[in-house]
């Protein structure tokens, strides 16, 4: 408990340490941070593995859905449906409904895959749009004042030519 502790103010952390004796009794200490705080705090950063391993571990524990699929179409062409069990509908359907989210989940991270570039090139776009826009309005400025000057110029130095049909 003492090692925890100077661990925890070494490394300036939360420090949970929990014991179980082998006749069952329980230790614990915290530094800084509740017990329950710092259970908490780990948990939450968790979650999200805890999410994929219980889908996985679900995953696991039935038939890929192409199996799933095969086995009610057998069942179907028997002409027997009255005599499929209660029990086995209901594990189907938990099958089935266990076989579509991890689709789905599988989807939606394929297709989060396939925007991340359009975003990231939209903002490239968008920046590049942007620069493109200021020296065009630079350009825009630069040409108005030599149109200008040449005009000044031009009022200047030259009288204006008039055309030899009207002289």
């Amino acid at each position: 408990m003492e090692k925890a502790r100077q661990l925890s103010v070494l490394c300036g952390s939360s420090v949970a340490v929990l014991i179980v004796s082998s006749t069952g009794k329980v230790y614990s200490s915290s530094s800084g941070d509740s017990m329950a705080k710092i259970l908490k705090n780990y948990e939450v950063q968790h979650a999200d593995k805890r999410k994929i391993l219980d889908l996985t571990e679900k995953t696991t524990n039935y038939l890929s859905l192409k199996e799933l699929l095969e086995i009610v179409q057998r069942k179907l062409e028997e002409g027997n449906v009255d005599n499929i069990s209660l029990e086995s509908l209901i594990s189907l359907e938990d099958q089935f409904k266990t076989a579509l989210s991890s689709v789905r989940a599988r989807k939606t991270e394929l297709m989060m895959d396939l925007v991340k570039p359009l975003q990231e090139k939209e903002k490239l776009l968008r920046d590049e749009n942007q620069v493109l826009a200021s020296q065009l309005a630079k350009m825009g400025k630069e040409n108005e004042d030599e149109r200008a000057m040449l005009l000044e110029y031009s009022s200047d130095n030259n009288p204006p030519e008039t055309l030899r049909l009207l002289k």
